[in-house]
């Protein structure tokens, strides 16, 4: 690693329910901490990304206590004082202002990106390279710094920003790619999404950030002064998690958009050139699994007639028959068992809120 790498960290967060996709997942065992797309976790997989980008040393993952064994049996190759369970849920803001008094109190100068954990990202390359021109524009452009997403399609329930000119960075070599954010727009009905894809200046906001210490800590000062102060106790402090434990839940609870991306002096954004896929529910699953000449899609031992547009997802490897039934999704995890319409995807995890509290 350059000295330059040695000066950059991630975070990483974890946490999240395990309610989208029930009933392979649950409270202790979310989305990122499935096997939906082969032998490894989207948590792992997004810790693989980072090889080579940054030391394994600079990776820090935040999660809760229901998963925090999890966590930690999945990564025993990071440094166990770098996997943080929450001592409560305050929302985006304060999980981010823990991860930079973390960054602060190693390397107060230093560069951090901020990542969610349930994302699939396949091409490893591209994203590297996309990252490090979003850390140059941070560190050169004193900014902060969102990854935006090319829309395929209006959807209602991504937040966009709205881009402007080209930043003026000398020295980036693919400055190209950078753009000013004129503002953050929150989830808009279809129409207004719509109207927003045909403008050619939107994007949907990734819940990816990068910024140097000095710029994020500045702008906390300035619009989220108990955040702030929050971290400078961090830095403070002699003993890191008793601090976390005592102050963290006397933060506000703010997501780091409202808190602190809305309001900033900077925004740059940076368009994503690599493959992404926030994976929402089970539809979106359905994408990468086999599929028969009917359209249905599957990962297990499977036999049909007259069923068309399914989804069939096993844990248990069992046979699956499906007979003239069409735009199902059906997901067996041995002790309990989903069928649904594929148009009520969505709604899984309002289900899962009346559940017996054995299958949470």
């Amino acid at each position: 690693m350059t000295s330059a790498t040695s000066s950059r960290y991630a975070l990483i967060l974890a946490g999240g329910s395990g309610q989208r996709f029930w009933p392979i997942s649950r409270d202790a065992l979310p989305k990122q901490l499935l096997k939906l797309f082969g032998d490894k976790t989207l948590l792992e997989m997004t810790v693989e990304r980072l090889e080579g980008l940054l030391p394994k040393e600079n990776i820090l993952v935040l999660t809760n206590k229901v998963q925090e064994a999890g966590v930690r049996a999945l990564l025993p190759q990071l440094p166990a004082e770098n996997i943080i369970a929450e001592p409560e849920k305050r929302d985006t803001a304060p999980a981010i202002a823990l991860a930079v008094g973390w960054v602060v109190a190693r390397d107060p100068s230093a560069t951090m990106m901020v990542l969610p954990a349930d994302h699939l990202i396949q091409n490893k390359d591209e994203f590297q390279r996309v990252m490090t021109t979003a850390m140059q524009a941070a560190e050169v452009g004193n900014a902060l710094v969102t990854i935006g997403i090319k829309p395929t399609w209006p959807c209602p329930s991504y937040g966009y920003v709205e881009r402007g000119r080209r930043a003026a960075l000398p020295g980036i070599e693919d400055s190209g790619g950078v753009y000013e954010v004129v503002r953050f727009r929150e989830k808009p009905n279809p129409d207004l999404a719509e109207h927003f894809i045909s403008q050619g200046t939107f994007t949907w906001n990734a819940g990816m950030f990068i910024w140097t210490i000095p710029a994020i800590f500045s702008e906390l000062s300035r619009h989220c002064p108990a955040l702030a102060d929050f971290i400078s106790e961090l830095r403070g402090s002699k003993d890191f998690m008793a601090t976390v434990a005592q102050q963290f839940g006397k933060l506000p609870k703010l997501s780091i958009d409202y808190a602190l991306m809305e309001r900033a002096s900077r925004v740059l954004n940076v368009e994503a050139t690599f493959d992404w896929d926030d994976v929402g529910n089970w539809t979106s699953v359905g994408r990468y699994l086999k599929c028969d000449g009917d359209g249905n899609q599957h990962n297990c031992a499977f036999s049909q007639i007259g069923a068309a547009n399914n989804l069939v997802f096993s844990q248990t490897g069992q046979h699956v028959a499906l007979l003239g039934v069409q735009d199902l999704i059906v997901v067996s995890a041995g002790d309990a068992l989903l069928v649904t319409s594929r148009a009520h995807a969505e709604n899984i995890k309002k289900l899962a809120d009346l559940l017996p509290a054995k299958l949470k």
